[in-house]
């Protein structure tokens, strides 16, 4: 065979010049101890704080604490799949969720992977995003003026959420604090017809950790019956889940939410709920030998709320032209996180943490809902610290002294129980109350619209109904806005549009009062 030097010189000078080094570095370590979720690692001397860690079988981790000698690892799988001695590898990038509109109208877990049943989810690389990712700063703010309708009179009326706002919802177990998220996403189909397309259509992300499966079943089963999942995101780490994926869940659906509010959309994000966050979390940071505090809970669980409470933001028109993490300017994400309290004690640690970090809260109370008064709204005790720049002119008109009016009652009520002889001025500021109280009742999963909210409040503070029967109110209700509805359609439109009651439509209520009144007379 004839070897021509030449010919072999230019074959080599090809694959040399053709060649492709494909070779990366990668930190490799091995599992000391592994136990109850926890791993702890040795070798990896070049791992970052929260980066994703691949353990044989399958099994992926969370680097959470960087040691010394070793890195302690939580686990998010099977933990039995992993033992003493197993090779453990870095993977250069911080645990990420999927996002986009790929995951609306879908149920996934805390690291996005779908558990409906209706296959992968159409995503590419680009739309992982970190889960832990820095707020934004006050610059690429504006200040909360825009209302988040949740379609419930009480709320709407007198504790009045914002988009960008952040309001607590807490109360003890039972009280119907889900029931309220559940009907605030189901009002949010009149943003823009349910179409997640609609850039006006503002999209809900229902976060559960801790929850029973069958409660999140429940809960998805609710919103398709209301047409509500095509613009909403299921995040769900139930009971049966590991404390890690309980924990990170809030995480994952903040970084979700995020992607549409950079994109200039709203988003409003319920944590159902924080109490439970924070169980798992205290499990996951005892087991990694972080030291125990108040209640204890470590010493960081005020750190572990704040910095996901605080990413929720109304962005300012130009907040793309300050940061190009952003797409679009005005976008909103709102945060109603839920604590749930032992005996309605809110001043044990959890609750007043996360009352110090948001903007207000909701307080719904055992007493008022056993007593029949559904939502069970203390009106006392919750507060909305956006107030009336989150109404519209015409709720903040006729609602105003709805407040006053219903904190009066309450006193007057316990006063009254004496059965001393009460004065005319006292017996009608029972009567208003009493009134008011029975209007601002509503059935669950039956949101009402803001024009029509604004029309039955107009009913009960006007004075209208101190002399009809309040047993028969409810009634009244739905007889009243069915009538406007059908003889002055113009009413409820005029409020829309011109965001106030002018005298002419008062003229036409006061006239529609009378009217429906002596229906139920005759």
């Amino acid at each position: 065979m004839d070897l021509r030097p030449a010919e072999v010189t230019s074959i080599l000078k090809r694959e040399i010049e053709n060649y492709q080094g494909n070779t990366k570095l990668q930190g490799v370590g091995t599992v000391l101890t592994v136990g109850d979720g926890v791993a702890r690692v040795y070798g990896l001397d070049d791992c970052m704080m929260n980066e994703l860690l691949e353990f044989a079988g399958g099994v992926r981790g969370v680097a959470l604490n960087l040691e010394e000698d070793n890195v302690g690892c939580v686990l998010l799988g099977d933990a039995t799949k992993v033992k003493e001695g197993d090779r453990v590898k870095t993977t250069g990038r911080i645990i990420s969720v999927p996002t986009g509109p790929a995951l609306l109208g879908r149920v996934v877990n805390a690291l996005g992977d779908p558990l409906d049943g209706k296959g992968p989810l159409a995503v590419t690389a680009s739309d992982y995003l970190p889960i832990e990712q820095p707020a934004p700063n006050v610059v690429e703010r504006e200040p909360v003026k825009q209302p988040l309708q949740t379609g419930i009179k009480a709320i709407d009326a007198m504790i009045p959420i914002g988009r960008g706002q952040r309001e607590l919802v807490i109360g003890d177990r039972q009280t119907g604090k889900t029931a309220l998220l559940i009907d605030t996403i189901i009002n949010q189909k009149t943003t823009g017809g349910g179409d997640p397309k609609n850039p006006e259509q503002v999209i809900c992300i229902y976060v559960a950790m801790g929850q029973k499966q069958s409660t999140v079943v429940d809960v998805v089963r609710r919103l398709e019956l209301a047409g509500a999942m095509p613009y909403t995101i299921v995040v769900s780490a139930s009971a049966t889940d590991e404390a890690s994926m309980q924990y990170l869940a809030a995480y994952g659906g903040c970084t979700m939410g995020e992607r549409f509010r950079d994109e200039g959309r709203h988003v409003v994000i319920m944590y159902d709920d924080l109490y439970k966050q924070a169980l798992a979390y205290r499990q996951v940071m005892l087991l990694l030998r972080r030291p125990p505090g108040r209640e204890a809970f470590p010493g960081d669980v005020f750190n572990l709320h704040s910095r996901l409470l605080e990413r929720a933001a109304k962005l300012s028109r130009d907040a793309h032209k300050n940061n190009p993490r952003y797409k679009a300017g005005g976008g909103s994400l709102t945060a109603l996180p839920v604590v749930e309290t032992q005996e309605g004690d809110v001043s044990a640690y959890i609750p007043t943490n996360v009352i110090s970090i948001t903007d207000g809260q909701i307080f719904l109370e055992s007493n008022l809902f056993n007593s029949g008064v559904r939502p069970a709204v203390n009106v006392g005790v919750s507060v909305s610290r956006v107030g009336g720049s989150a109404q519209i002119p015409a709720m903040k008109k006729i609602a105003g002294g709805l407040r006053i009016n219903l904190a009066q009652y309450r006193e007057l009520q316990a006063f009254a129980q004496f059965g001393s002889d009460l004065d005319k001025a006292t017996q009608s500021a029972l009567t208003r109350g009493e009134k008011l109280v029975e209007l601002l009742k509503q059935g669950q999963y039956v949101p009402v619209p803001v024009e029509k909210q604004i029309m039955v409040i107009y009913a009960g503070t006007s004075g209208s109904l101190d002399d009809f029967p309040t047993k028969k109110l409810a009634e009244f209700e739905k007889a009243f806005l069915s009538y406007v509805a059908d003889t002055h359609p113009e009413v409820g439109a005029g409020i829309l549009e011109t965001k106030n009651v002018s005298d002419a439509a008062k003229a036409t209520l006061d006239k529609a009062i009378a009217a429906v009144k002596k229906q139920f007379v005759s």
